[in-house]
């Protein structure tokens, strides 16, 4: 997702971008090998930044690695240099609603229902989609950037990696109180760039960072 922009930037900084457990070619092991939970997945993140000795950084974030650097801003907040978040989401407001009542379905109670439901957000039609939703000329993206998350998502056991992340998304809310304290507080550069078209973390969560 981010190979071109990576060497577009690695002429003028020092530019790392660890692929999560589970995730790219990081290793996936099962959830009975390991708890997937963002607080877990933010210590191997900060025990990454340990081993590179790095004191003191910018950090990009998107996605699920939003809630990661939360964490990692909220234990070291002397570390973030900026902030530069992509559809990261950090409020309530930055929620949208139709695709996220299917998840908060899934955290109120696991069904056979509410499971299956949400798989399908793992499906190659709902990978394809994410790349291609609000982008007016469709033609701009490489069909390869979904067929191979697809395939990367599609490992064996992979699922149940994702079912359970869904499950800890629950975890973040309780965390925006104080985020947004810290950002008012740290006073630390903060850049928010959305997608208008994002219909799973809408423009709403870029304009509420101008709050704090």
């Amino acid at each position: 997702m981010f190979r071109h922009l990576i060497p577009a930037l690695a002429d003028r900084y020092h530019v790392i971008a660890p692929d999560h457990l589970g995730f790219g070619l990081s290793d996936a092991p099962s959830v009975d090998d390991f708890d997937y939970t963002f607080d877990a997945l933010a210590d191997l993140t900060a025990g990454l930044i340990g081993v590179l000795g790095i004191g003191r950084y910018a950090m990009y974030v998107h996605d699920y690695g939003a809630p990661i650097g939360w964490r990692l801003a909220l234990r070291d907040p002397a570390s973030i240099a900026a902030i530069v978040t992509q559809n990261g989401n950090g409020y309530d407001s930055g929620f949208v609603p139709s695709f996220w009542k299917t998840v908060w379905a899934y955290h109120d109670a696991q069904t056979a229902d509410t499971e299956a439901a949400v798989r399908q957000f793992l499906t190659l039609d709902a990978t394809r989609w994410q790349y291609v939703t609000g982008v007016p000329d469709e033609t701009l993206i490489d069909p390869e950037s979904w067929y191979h998350d697809y395939a990367l998502l599609s490992r064996p056991g992979n699922d149940k990696v994702q079912l359970k992340l869904f499950l800890d998304y629950a975890s973040n809310q309780p965390m925006y109180p104080r985020l947004h304290q810290y950002l008012r507080t740290s006073r630390v550069p903060l850049l928010a760039v959305w997608g208008r078209g994002d219909e799973i973390f809408g423009p709403a969560g870029a304009h509420a960072f101008k709050a704090d």
